[in-house]
């Protein structure tokens, strides 16, 4: 059962490298990416998004399955002050597939729920063979006892099918009834790319006859969040929130309320 109420609109939270990662500016440290992360979170809320979701965007290249510990310990300290500082819930990705770092993160600090871009099967991406880990995420969660919704993507972007390709029904059927998902992410095939009519018509069909939520998970702008929303239960939207709709830019609330405005029209 899903453990809160599904959200219309969760905005994302891009931390700037953090440390460890090539990209990683030291000046100001994690106070400094903590506080960026509170300010976007915080204009997210401001905007009218339901919920945010923290993700370690800035570390590229990113590692393919599990994060080292130091990933860990910045993640849990800006999503814990992401947490003190909305009164929404709060998701967490760890890139590009720690799902178990996530989960961790998640129950440390009280967040809701995590997204693993691969929760069952595999996928060719540019890290290389990334392979769902649902027998190990699902059983953490019990051991853990912790109310976290996993959030799974089918087919995610940024990605291609490993061998023969399974249709968009079998995929939402082995992170659903196989991953025991709470919710399923359809996406295009890149950051930014909207998901095309017919993928995200049959995603919701098959999401409806399980009784499991939808979340569209890229390109949403506030020109396409109406058409997402009659189909979907929700959406995670990034770039189009941003400062001129640049990635790695500050949220820019203006944006935010155009688009929050045209999911709930």
């Amino acid at each position: 059962m899903f453990p809160f109420d599904p959200p219309l609109v969760v905005g994302m939270v891009h931390l700037q490298p953090l440390p460890g990662s090539p990209e990683y500016d030291a000046a100001g440290g994690r106070e400094r990416i903590a506080a960026r992360a509170v300010s976007d979170a915080r204009a997210l809320v401001a905007g009218g998004c339901d919920a945010v979701m923290v993700e370690n965007f800035g570390d590229v290249p990113f590692y393919p399955d599990s994060v080292p510990p130091h990933v860990v310990a910045s993640m849990t300290h800006v999503v814990g002050r992401v947490r003190e500082a909305v009164d929404c819930p709060v998701g967490v990705n760890v890139l590009r597939n720690d799902a178990e770092a996530a989960l961790s993160v998640a129950s440390a600090t009280g967040a809701s729920f995590v997204r693993v871009n691969v929760h069952a099967g595999a996928r060719v991406t540019d890290q290389g063979l990334v392979e769902g880990r649902a027998h190990e995420t699902v059983r953490l969660r019990s051991r853990l006892d912790c109310d976290v919704a996993f959030f799974a993507d089918v087919a995610v972007k940024h990605s291609a099918p490993l061998g023969e390709r399974r249709s968009l029904d079998e995929s939402v059927d082995d992170v659903v009834t196989r991953g025991l998902a709470d919710a399923v992410v359809v996406s295009g095939r890149g950051t930014g790319h909207a998901v095309d009519d017919e993928r995200l018509a049959r995603a919701a069909a098959a999401c409806e006859r399980h009784g499991t939520p939808l979340f569209v998970g890229s390109g949403v702008t506030a020109d396409t969040v109406a058409a997402c929303v009659e189909r979907a239960d929700g959406v995670i939207v990034g770039t189009a929130l941003k400062v001129d709709g640049e990635t790695t830019n500050p949220v820019d609330e203006a944006r935010v309320r155009a688009v929050v405005d045209a999911a709930r029209t």
